[in-house]
């Protein structure tokens, strides 16, 4: 679906053209193109396709959809492919955006993305001796747009964590926190699978070899590299804090056993008192306590309680009970 199809003059909104004239409007000098589509068919990508004059090879990522982060460099036009992370409630939802930049015009195609960026579109017409710069100032302001967005996810996923360790502790909610975790891990993973790879790709539109559609904007494509190194290393703690703390829970499951484990054992060195006297007076002997003599029935009971009773004692100041 067609968003906006706007032509540039300097910098300056010139108007909203149909996209039969784009082509038109690419062959004059001075003027920049910029189209933004969301949730494309095949159809309309071709159609653009035909209009711009865009690699077959970008057409045919965008068409298929779920790429990697990644930018890529055709002749003297760009394909980057960047992925907005939305945290709704307990679900994280990945979707895509594909930005086909050449010299003189910007095509966006969004997925999966309930945000749009008409915001950046409003933020460039603001400062046309910004937009002026051409197409790479608009791959920036797209990509400044999608990596701002990871900080607020971000934030979510520490505030989280930071609930879930608050219940570490607690008894019997271990269970609960590890599966939490898990579910949190996996969010973290996501993020990170769209940080990783695109600060490789924007990496690649500063210092060293830089195409030249970016060689005047290196200074904005590095900001927004800082931006996704700092992310980067906030999801690596995340991460490794997770991990800890799964450990600690599971550590505090093998204590929760073991003092099980320890309050049965007493609980069967108790009882087993029991067992060893009636077992040795029990049998069928002519002097037993039982049989033979007057006192031998409390007296057997009392010696089984009292020994019975010294365990307890010394089981309940050990700690086992």
């Amino acid at each position: 679906m067609l968003i906006n199809c706007v032509a540039y003059q300097e910098g300056k909104k010139l108007a909203d053209i149909p996209v039969e004239e784009i082509s038109e409007y690419l062959a004059r000098p001075g003027y920049f193109v910029w189209v933004s589509l969301r949730d494309p068919d095949p159809a309309e990508l071709a159609r653009m396709k035909d209009e711009f004059c865009l690699h077959e090879l970008a057409v045919e990522d965008a068409t298929r959809g779920n790429q990697r982060p990644k930018v890529e460099e055709y002749g003297d036009s760009l394909f980057a492919v960047l992925q907005t992370v939305e945290l709704v409630g307990d679900e994280m939802t990945v979707g895509e955006v594909d930005v086909f930049v050449g010299p003189n015009y910007v095509l966006s195609s969004r997925r999966n993305a309930s945000e749009g960026f008409l915001g950046v579109r409003a933020r460039a017409e603001r400062e046309p001796h910004l937009l002026a710069q051409g197409s790479a100032f608009v791959l920036y302001a797209l990509m400044d747009a999608v990596v701002d967005r990871y900080f607020p996810v971000v934030d979510l996923l520490e505030s989280e964590l930071e609930k879930i360790e608050d219940r570490i502790f607690i008894r019997g909610s271990q269970r609960a926190n590890i599966e939490r975790l898990y579910e949190l891990k996996s969010k973290v993973l996501m993020l990170r699978h769209s940080v990783m790879p695109l600060m490789e790709g924007v990496g690649r539109l500063y210092g060293g070899r830089v195409p030249a559609l970016a060689l005047d904007t290196q200074e904005y494509f590095r900001d927004v590299h800082d931006h996704l190194y700092r992310i980067a290393g906030t999801v690596d703690t995340i991460r490794d804090t997770i991990s800890t703390a799964i450990q600690v829970n599971l550590s505090m499951v093998a204590i929760d056993e073991s003092e099980v484990n320890k309050r049965l054992a007493a609980w069967a060195a108790i009882f087993a008192v029991f067992t060893a006297f009636a077992g040795l007076w029990g049998m069928n002997f002519k002097f037993m306590p039982e049989l033979e003599w007057k006192y031998g029935y409390p007296v057997a009971l009392a010696s089984m309680f009292s020994v019975a009773g010294y365990l307890y004692w010394r089981f309940r100041k050990s700690g086992w009970l």
